[in-house]
């Protein structure tokens, strides 16, 4: 899953690793990101997107030979006139709805599409037959799951009975994959967990659970982000630091600026409650968190120079900052907080 600019990690950069890993089947979003992948991705690779098409998108998605999902008899016929026109087969993958309420064909529908499908085969590859579940990284949403997997099985028992069957099915995301191996079917659809990153706490628990070690850390996380130090300068006691009056110096501090802000990512809700690390010592956000930047509290941290590395997520030395610390202040899940990160940011593969 390379979707939201590879959750935020950079398609070029992590299709350069997973290729070298022998990855070659990339799932995406849109046709626009299907576009950037194209420019990155090895002669031999394929491309699926998982939302949705415009229908001027259709000629290009087949002349280039990209999967894509079908969630809607019209679309489907469109395809078939555009797949007629272009002399392409077109690579598809039914979505059906099972409980999620989303894009999802109606159950209504399928014997027409089946109907479709078995009538134009020279123009239509039946590759997949999917749905999505919602909310599997959640326990509370459990009942709701195990419905959608029923309706889901109904759908396969349906197509087998057409004698009409797909390349794969496929049903689980990242937390269903680690939580539910039994829905893993022919295909899973790895996001966050590609990242090193736990889908949901409720995921992470239920591994300790199964594998009976407390520190077991199967998943680590694949980047850091870091900046460094622009600016340092003297604060007395009483006086006000940045916007407003959020943060009123309780002694004589030394301050430092980061050229972080929430436009470059970092969120408005870690004013007064984030930290960083600078010397691989945490230094406490000081006030509100500013459109280009922020100031930290570094008045007990040693031999400061302008330059200094500042880590906003990952390790310096012996302490570390991870995605959780952004998440207990906010509303945001760890693959939203990453999946915001501006395409801007410079990224590098470092090892």
């Amino acid at each position: 899953m390379v979707k939201a600019n590879a959750y935020g990690h950079g398609i070029p950069q992590i299709l350069s690793m997973a290729q070298k890993c022998g990855i070659k089947h990339y799932a995406v979003a849109s046709g626009f990101e299907a576009s950037e992948v194209l420019k990155y991705k090895s002669a031999d690779s394929t491309i699926l997107v998982m939302g949705i098409l415009y229908s001027e998108d259709i000629e290009w998605v087949l002349e280039n030979n990209i999967e894509f999902y079908v969630f809607d008899q019209g679309f489907l016929n469109l395809v078939v006139e555009k797949a007629k026109k272009t002399g392409m087969q077109a690579r598809i993958h039914i979505e059906v709805e099972t409980g999620g309420n989303r894009t999802g064909l109606d159950l209504a529908e399928l014997p027409g599409v089946i109907h479709t499908l078995k009538k134009e085969k020279n123009h239509l590859k039946l590759v997949g037959v999917c749905s999505h579940l919602a909310g599997a990284e959640t326990l509370a949403t459990r009942f709701r799951i195990s419905k959608q997997i029923d309706e889901f099985e109904k759908v396969r028992k349906k197509l087998q009975k057409s004698k009409l069957e797909p390349e794969m099915y496929h049903l689980a995301s990242s937390a269903a994959a680690i939580a539910m191996p039994e829905v893993a079917y022919d295909l899973v659809r790895v996001g966050t967990a590609a990242y090193g990153i736990w889908p949901s706490p409720d995921i992470y628990n239920i591994h300790l659970t199964r594998s009976r070690k407390i520190n077991g850390k199967p998943l680590t996380r694949v980047f850091t982000w870091k900046t460094d130090l622009v600016h340092t300068k003297n604060v007395k006691k009483d006086e006000f630091i940045g916007y407003g009056t959020s943060y009123q110096a309780f002694r004589d501090m030394q301050v430092g600026v980061i050229p972080i802000g929430y436009a470059n990512g970092y969120p408005r809700e870690m004013s007064n409650r984030g930290h960083v690390l600078i010397r691989g010592r945490k230094a406490p956000v000081l006030g509100s968190v500013n459109m280009n930047m922020f100031m930290v509290d570094i008045t007990n941290i040693d031999n400061i120079t302008v330059g200094d590395e500042v880590v906003l997520i990952g390790r310096q030395k012996n302490n570390t900052i991870g995605l959780r610390s952004f998440s207990e202040f906010s509303s945001a899940l760890n693959n939203e907080f990453v999946s915001r990160l501006p395409a801007a940011i410079p990224r590098s593969v470092v090892r």
